[in-house]
């Protein structure tokens, strides 16, 4: 209990709270007079000497549970236990009609059984909940599992199969009873993910506080990142981008002249009886004209972000940047840039788009870039489409995007999350994908800071 105790208070103060040496000392003083056996007296003995203000409260109701509180799973009920020896081969005969790894966790959801912590262990590890320490995200990472679970296509095969046991001549009453049994199951294991997540979440935010240095949090998630680690990323960007423009710049020097030009050459050879003794080459577009479109949407912000300050801090690699933002709608961004710092002309966009939940229209806002701002593409122009090609299950307006493809010189998608939730869910990145010259994984600052080396060295 003490080491518990231990990982609690340092979790608090990593929410927040401050929480002195003194009072750290007091709480244990009254967990050894009072025990831990009378939970409310317990907890009002934590509050009474961790907590000194109202704002604190919150933080201290959050954590509180996920340490102290049963760590049992939800319980699910077994609806195979009392089936007919029909009813079963019915089950049987109708499960066959799925694809395996459906059938796996339609099979575990009938019985009842819930996630090992193995399985839960290798679902936090896909979504990055293992490098995750603030609770705001903890609903969040939960759906993440969820995607990577495939949950949406298992509860849409569990409704085919309830339709092909009714086909089957299943009674109306076994029906009913499966499909309240299953909805208690799906429940029960959407909470026990949400309880594991918080459960890590906690645990990390007890650890060790991270090295105060940027360079460790290069190969950090977008997702994993802590306001803390936003600011000193914010930070190493200049750092970043000075190293960057001197590596463009080095190979620019090195590749200035491009590929050889007869007609020049022949011209300018005119006056030596036309024998070539000075060559002409065709010189590289070394500086593109850039179009950024960013989501910056909850689960998008940091990668924007952090993209929108590098694009500017090379301004003079590029020879023009239109850079747009979106959620639900887009704004032409470019102008809170002008004569001012990145960072803060990057925080007033934020504020101005606050982030809600599922709101994101990327199709709408494509709509709107095509009435308002197609003049910006042209043959010279590459567009930077940073997203996680979720949609909120809007229509995607392929037809634009495709057009905007080929009215650009190239289209680099840059996308945070792995490809294995593309097509999941809301995504439509699978279809997004065709009309792309190059689509990147950019899910750390160290990626996405290799991708603009790549994108600004290309000719």
């Amino acid at each position: 209990m003490e080491e518990r105790l231990v990982k609690f208070i340092s979790a608090l103060r990593a929410g927040g709270v401050r929480v002195s040496l003194a009072e750290s000392a007091d709480a244990f003083r009254a967990v050894e007079d009072l025990g831990v056996q009378q939970r409310d007296a317990f907890r009002l003995s934590l509050r009474t000497t961790l907590v000194k203000d109202a704002e604190s409260l919150p933080v201290f109701d959050e954590l509180f549970p996920l340490f102290f509180d049963s760590g049992d799973a939800p319980p699910m009920m077994d609806l195979t236990g009392d089936m007919s020896p029909q009813e079963a081969q019915m089950l049987a005969q109708a499960l066959h009609q799925f694809n395996q790894q459906l059938r796996q966790m339609m099979e575990k959801l009938l019985r009842g059984e819930q996630l090992s912590p193995g399985e839960l262990q290798r679902l936090g590890q896909m979504v990055g909940l293992n490098r995750m320490d603030d609770l705001r995200y903890r609903d969040w990472m939960a759906r993440r599992m969820m995607q990577a679970l495939k949950f949406n296509e298992v509860r849409n095969a569990l409704k085919e199969m309830m339709k092909l046991l009714q086909q089957m001549g299943m009674s109306k009453e076994r029906l009913d009873q499966m499909r309240q049994l299953l909805k208690a199951n799906q429940q029960a294991m959407q909470d026990q993910m949400s309880r594991y997540a918080g459960q890590r979440i906690a645990e990390n935010m007890s650890e060790t506080e991270r090295q105060e240095s940027a360079e460790g949090l290069l190969d950090l998630p977008f997702g994993a990142l802590s306001d803390r680690d936003m600011d000193l990323l914010r930070r190493e960007v200049t750092r970043l981008a000075n190293r960057l423009r001197s590596r463009i710049a080095l190979r620019q020097k090195r590749a200035k002249d491009g590929q050889l030009d007869a007609k020049a050459t022949i011209r300018a050879n005119l006056k030596y009886g036309g024998a070539p003794v000075e060559l002409r080459h065709r010189n590289h577009r070394l500086k593109p004209k850039l179009v950024v479109i960013c989501d910056i949407s909850t689960s998008m912000r940091h990668c924007s972000e952090l993209m929108l300050a590098l694009v500017y801090a090379l301004q003079d690699l590029v020879t023009k940047t239109h850079a747009f933002a979106f959620i639900d709608h887009l704004e032409y961004i470019s102008p809170d840039f002008a004569g001012r710092q990145a960072n803060d002309a990057i925080n007033e966009v934020l504020v101005r788009m606050p982030p809600g939940h599922y709101s994101t229209d990327l199709g709408y806002s494509l709509e709107s870039f095509t009435r308002n701002y197609l003049d910006t593409l042209d043959s010279r122009t590459t567009v930077i489409m940073v997203g996680d090609g979720r949609n909120n299950y809007n229509d995607p307006r392929l037809d634009i995007f495709s057009r905007m493809a080929r009215r650009s010189r190239r289209t680099i998608w840059l996308n945070p999350e792995a490809p294995m939730l593309w097509g999941t869910g809301d995504s439509d990145m699978l279809r997004y994908a065709p009309h792309c010259d190059n689509v990147i994984v950019a899910s750390t600052l160290g990626e996405l800071t290799s991708a603009i080396d790549h994108l600004l060295s290309s000719p």
